[in-house]
């Protein structure tokens, strides 16, 4: 089952979250997962030997 999380952000950081919403038809929700899925995966990397 899916857990929901709350992203608070600045202007700016919203502002490229949509912008990169309309540069890819996706919702803004969708470029949040996809880039805490980017940063998790990052810190996964860094994080084996």
């Amino acid at each position: 089952m899916p857990t929901r999380f709350t992203v608070v952000c600045d202007d700016d950081v919203a502002s490229q979250v949509e912008g990169l919403a309309r540069q890819y038809d996706l919702t803004e929700e969708e470029v949040i997962r996809q880039l805490v899925e980017l940063g998790l995966d990052a810190t996964d990397d860094k994080a084996t030997p």
